[in-house]
């Protein structure tokens, strides 16, 4: 059977318009946002619209050995869905059913609709759903199930994973199973969605996703302080986290202020090294109680201004400026972007060390943070167009990933492995852990064919 056949056998086996051919098409997913260079070309794209669709392609696949890249909105950051030179992208960005039951405070949906749509649908039944990406208008909930996204609100509420009870997933040899389900205690068996949770399309293709919801989240008050100093600024959220779990404590170095103060000119100090942004939603007198913490810990650690406040547009507005840090220190230049963590402790000398590896390879690094979690986004900024800087800043890339492995952290708190961060992995979990993780991916997809070249 020659490839022509067997891509017209796939076409045949889909609904019409469900298989795309066209070369300039194609050529819009062979990247996701952190534009691999390296990037293969697919031979076609599969729009899903139903698990049933996932399994014909999958056993199309798995029947004439093509590798598989499963893909969401596009928005990933660690090249986890970059196209595979002849493989056949999965996009799930079609399916986007979504059933919300208030009474088990669950919903099911399907992984195209975005984290902003999912929040939305339950809200209209007076629901809530946490995990919060700074790009969740953008960003698909498969997508952030494939990664365990987490978001500004997870220093409290947590991240992706502990919101998902059961799935639907497509195995390498095209069988749909389900995993959990709408039941908010079940330990029998295998922890199995916890496997395939973050598991970046290595081990099955989600279809489907059972999410546990919350009533809605408290009115909360919102603290801001500016500090001269990003190490101030840091020790500040330690005194912070020492003594409560605040909704959130959010982080931005100079450079993070000034890009976002060009783009919402809402009158942020420029003149300030870091600017933390902290919120409670506990209620009535214990959020008072953790507002005083917080300006507190702001004042004893040298805050030159600290700014609280209750009216909701007025916190929401600088909530909105932490989640635009990314996209306006973009404009800046070309980035590479970290997603690294540390223990909290060790958070002033993860900050203080990237500022030094900065320093030493003359590149640009602005740092923004989870800060409540130890989960940073130290952004490096260069000219893909000059040589020297561009190699400096991948130097610099790979000396933040060591930094933060020794001082016993990770290389991914929510952006996942990808390819273009697997070369530090079995530095950070070791060689048992790596072997262990390949046989579980040999079990599961013994001929390598979901999404090759990724995590392992």
């Amino acid at each position: 059977m020659t490839a022509t056949i067997a891509l017209d056998d796939l076409v045949a086996a889909l609904p019409d318009g469900a298989v795309i051919t066209h070369p300039d098409i194609i050529a819009g997913y062979r990247q996701d946002r952190a534009l691999d260079p390296d990037a293969g070309m697919p031979s076609a794209v599969v729009r899903a619209r139903s698990t049933d669709d996932v399994v014909a392609a999958v056993r199309w696949c798995a029947t004439n050995s093509v590798a598989i890249v499963p893909r969401g909105a596009g928005t990933g950051l660690s090249g986890g869905s970059s196209g595979v030179d002849g493989c056949i992208v999965i996009s799930t960005e079609a399916m986007r059913d979504i059933h919300v039951d208030p009474v088990m405070r669950t919903a099911t949906v399907q992984p195209g609709l975005l984290n902003a749509e999912v929040k939305a649908a339950v809200a209209e039944h007076g629901l809530w759903y946490p995990p919060d990406p700074s790009s969740f208008e953008i960003c698909s909930i498969g997508g952030n199930a494939a990664t365990n996204a987490g978001g500004l609100c997870c220093v409290k509420y947590g991240v992706t994973t502990d919101y998902v009870l059961g799935m639907e997933v497509v195995l390498a040899d095209g069988r749909a199973v389900r995993l959990g389900g709408p039941r908010l205690k079940d330990s029998a068996g295998l922890s199995l969605v916890k496997l395939f949770v973050g598991s970046e399309g290595t081990l099955g293709v989600i279809t489907e996703l059972t999410l546990r919801l919350l009533p809605p989240q408290p009115a909360a008050s919102t603290v801001v302080g500016s500090f001269s100093s990003v190490h101030d600024a840091t020790e500040a959220v330690l005194a912070i986290t020492n003594t409560i779990r605040p909704a959130m404590l959010e982080f931005m170095d100079s450079v993070a202020i000034n890009a976002v103060e060009d783009h919402l000119r809402m009158g942020l100090d420029r003149g300030a090294g870091a600017l933390l942004v902290a919120q409670s939603d506990s209620p009535g007198e214990a959020a008072a109680a953790e507002i005083a913490v917080i300006v507190d810990a702001f004042e004893a650690n040298n805050a030159s201004e600290v700014f609280s406040t209750d009216d909701p547009e007025e916190g929401e507005a600088f909530t909105v400026a932490r989640r635009m840090a990314i996209p306006a220190v973009e404009k800046l230049g070309s980035l590479l972007l970290e997603d690294v963590g540390v223990p909290l402790p060790k958070l002033p000398h993860l900050v203080d060390g990237i500022a030094a590896i900065a320093d030493a390879r003359d590149v640009m690094i602005s740092v923004i943070a989870h800060a409540g979690d130890g989960n940073t986004h130290p952004l490096i900024v260069f000219d893909p167009d000059d040589a020297d800087q561009s190699a400096r800043a991948h130097v610099a890339f790979g000396e933040v990933m060591d930094l933060a492995i020794g001082l016993g952290g990770t290389i991914t708190g929510e952006h996942g492995v990808g390819r273009l961060k697997k070369p530090w992995l079995p530095n950070q979990v070791g060689e048992d852990v790596m072997d262990i993780s390949r046989k579980v991916k040999a079990a599961l997809d013994p001929h390598g064919l979901l999404n090759p070249g990724a995590v392992f």
